[in-house]
C-alpha cells in the first residue's frame, strides 16, 4: 500500500532540495507513470505523420516528407527546452505569452505544474514538448514536392516560438486570455490542429502551386497506400496518449477521453469511406484512414469534456465536413497538396464548436478536480461563443503570422522557400536529401523517359500564382544530365 501524499507547501521555484528532501512524496506514482507513457505515445505520432504524408505524395519525394517530420522533433525539442516551455507555461505568464523565467528549463523540476497540481513541472514540460513537436510536424507537410529543407528548418524554430507558444499560452496557461475568458480545449483543437492546419495553408500559398498543377501531370494517386495505413495506425495508437494523457492524471477522466478518442476515430473513418463509396463505388482505404484522422482531430478538444455517446456525432460531423473541405483548396486556388487544412484546420474548428455544445460538467469532474459550467447541452450557451472566438483567433493568428514569417525568411539570401524546377522534376529526395525511400527510384523515374522530360511544355513558372518572387528558372538540360548520371 502506497504512503499518503504529502501536501505541497514549498516556496522555492524548484519545489525543494533533492539532496535533503524526497520530492516524490507530493505525487502519485501512477500519475507520473501514465504521463511518461503518454509522452512516448505522442512521440510515436510523429513518424505516423511522416508515413501518412509520405504515402500520399509521389515516390520521388517520399523520403523528404518523413525527414521533415522527424527533423521537426529535433528542432522543436531544442526550442522547447531553450525558451518554448517558458514562453508557453511559465508560472508568471501574461494573457498572450509567457516570460523567460524558465529559459533553459531553469527551476523546472518538482513544483506542481501550471497544467495540474498532480504532476511536477519537469514531467509536464517534457509531455507538452511532444505536443509542440507534433504540431510543427503537421504544419511542415505543406512543403510537399516543392519546398526546400533549409528554410523549412529555420521556419520550424521561428514558427514554434511566435505562433505555437503564444497560442498554447493563451489556451492552456491559466493566465491566458482564452482560459480566463472561459474557453475549453482539452488536448489541442486550437493550439495543435487549427494552428498547424492554418499554417500549412499559408505555407502552401507562399510556396505557390506545384509544377503541372491543374494538368494531367499531377493527376496521380497516392504512391503507397500501405504506408498511409501504417501511418494511421501509429497516429491512432499515439492519440490515446495525446487525448487520455491530457487528463494529466491516471483517472476516470483519462478513461473517458480514451473511449471518446476511439469512438470518434472509428465513426469518422466509416463516414468518410461511405461518402467516397457514394461517388466512386469503391471502398477506399485512403478514405477510411483520412476519416479516422478527421475523427481524431475533432474529438481532441472535447475528449475530456463530452459524454461517450457524443463522440459518435463528432465522428460523423468530422468525417463529413473534412471530406467536403478537401474542395476548399480548389475554391481558394491554393495547392494544399496533402489536405492538411481540410483535415486539421477544419477538423479542429468543427471539434471546438462541437465541444462548446456537448461539454458537460460531470465528465470534466471525473478527475475529481476540474469544474466547468458545461456547454449548450447543459444550458450554458455562451460557451459556443467562447469556442468560436478561440477558433477564429487561432486561424487568423496562425495564418497571418505564418505568411509574414515565410515572407521575411524568403528575403534572406540562401533561404528561398521554393526549390528550383529542376529539383522539382527530379524530386525532393534526390535534390534535397540525396537519399531515396526506394532503391529503384534512383534508376527509374516517373518524370523521365529515355532522358527526355514528359509534358515538356509544362513550366511551373507560368502558373505559379505565388506572392513570392522566384529567381530560378528551369534548366532544360535536366534530362540529359540525369541520363549521364545513370
Amino acid at each position: 500500500m502506497s504512503s499518503p501524499l504529502v501536501p505541497y507547501n514549498e516556496t522555492i521555484p524548484t519545489g525543494g532540495d533533492p539532496l535533503t528532501q524526497n520530492l516524490n512524496v507530493h505525487y502519485e506514482s501512477g500519475d507520473i507513470a501514465w504521463i511518461l507513457t503518454s509522452t512516448a505515445l505522442v512521440l510515436l505520432m510523429v513518424p505516423g505523420v511522416g508515413f501518412f504524408y509520405s504515402g500520399l505524395a509521389r515516390r520521388k519525394s517520399a523520403l523528404s516528407l518523413i525527414w521533415v517530420t522527424m527533423m521537426a522533433v529535433g528542432v522543436t525539442s531544442f526550442q522547447w527546452f531553450f525558451w518554448g516551455y517558458s514562453l508557453a507555461f511559465s508560472h508568471s505568464a501574461g494573457k498572450f505569452i509567457g516570460d523567460l523565467s524558465n529559459i533553459g528549463f531553469r527551476d523546472v523540476l518538482a513544483a506542481p505544474s501550471v497544467g495540474s497540481e498532480r504532476i511536477p513541472d519537469l514531467l509536464f514540460a517534457v509531455y507538452q514538448g511532444m505536443f509542440a513537436s507534433i504540431t510543427v510536424a503537421l504544419a511542415v507537410g505543406a512543403v510537399a514536392e516543392r519546398g526546400r529543407m533549409l528554410p523549412c528548418v529555420v521556419f520550424m524554430f521561428i514558427w514554434s516560438t511566435i505562433i505555437y507558444d503564444a497560442i498554447a499560452c493563451w489556451t492552456w496557461n491559466p493566465a491566458g486570455w482564452v482560459a480566463q475568458m472561459g474557453g475549453i480545449d482539452f488536448a489541442g483543437g486550437t493550439p495543435v490542429h487549427i494552428s498547424s492546419g492554418s499554417a500549412a495553408l499559408a505555407y502552401s500559398l507562399m510556396l505557390g502551386k506545384r509544377r503541372g498543377h491543374g494538368t494531367h501531370e499531377l493527376n496521380f494517386r497516392p504512391h503507397n497506400v500501405t504506408q498511409i495505413i501504417i501511418g494511421t495506425i501509429f497516429l491512432w495508437v499515439g492519440w490515446f496518449g495525446f487525448n487520455a494523457g491530457s487528463a494529466l492524471s491516471a483517472s476516470m477522466r483519462a478513461v473517458m477521453a480514451a473511449v471518446n478518442t476511439n469512438l470518434a476515430a472509428s465513426v469518422g473513418g466509416v463516414t468518410w469511406c461511405l461518402l467516397d463509396y457514394r461517388l466512386e463505388r469503391k471502398w477506399s482505404a485512403v478514405g477510411f484512414c483520412s476519416g479516422v484522422v478527421a475523427g481524431l482531430v475533432a474529438i481532441t478538444p472535447g475528449s475530456g469534456f463530452v459524454p461517450a455517446w457524443s463522440a459518435i456525432i463528432f465522428g460523423v460531423v468530422a468525417g463529413s465536413s473534412c471530406n467536403y473541405a478537401t474542395k476548399v483548396k480548389f475554391f481558394l486556388g491554393i495547392d494544399d497538396a496533402l489536405d492538411i487544412f481540410a483535415v486539421h484546420g477544419i477538423g479542429g474548428f468543427v471539434g471546438n464548436i462541437l465541444t462548446g455544445f456537448f461539454a458537460t460538467d460531470y465528465v470534466a469532474h471525473l478527475d475529481g478536480r476540474t469544474v466547468i459550467q458545461g456547454g449548450g447541452l447543459t444550458g450554458h450557451w455562451i460557451q459556443l461563443c467562447y469556442q468560436l472566438a478561440d477558433s477564429v483567433s487561432g486561424v487568423a493568428y496562425s495564418f497571418g503570422g505564418t505568411c509574414i514569417i515565410l515572407f521575411l525568411i524568403n528575403l534572406i539570401p540562401g533561404l528561398g522557400l521554393r526549390a528550383s524546377e529542376e529539383a522539382e522534376v527530379i524530386g525532393m529526395d534526390d535534390a534535397e536529401i540525396g537519399e531515396f525511400a526506394y532503391d529503384f527510384v534512383e534508376f527509374t523515374r516517373d518524370v523521365v523517359n529515355g532522358g527526355e522530360l514528359l509534358d515538356d511544355d509544362s513550366k511551373y513558372s507560368a502558373d505559379r500564382d505565388s506572392p513570392i518572387p522566384h529567381e530560378k528558372a528551369f534548366s532544360s538540360s535536366v534530362g540529359d544530365e540525369h541520363q549521364r548520371s545513370r
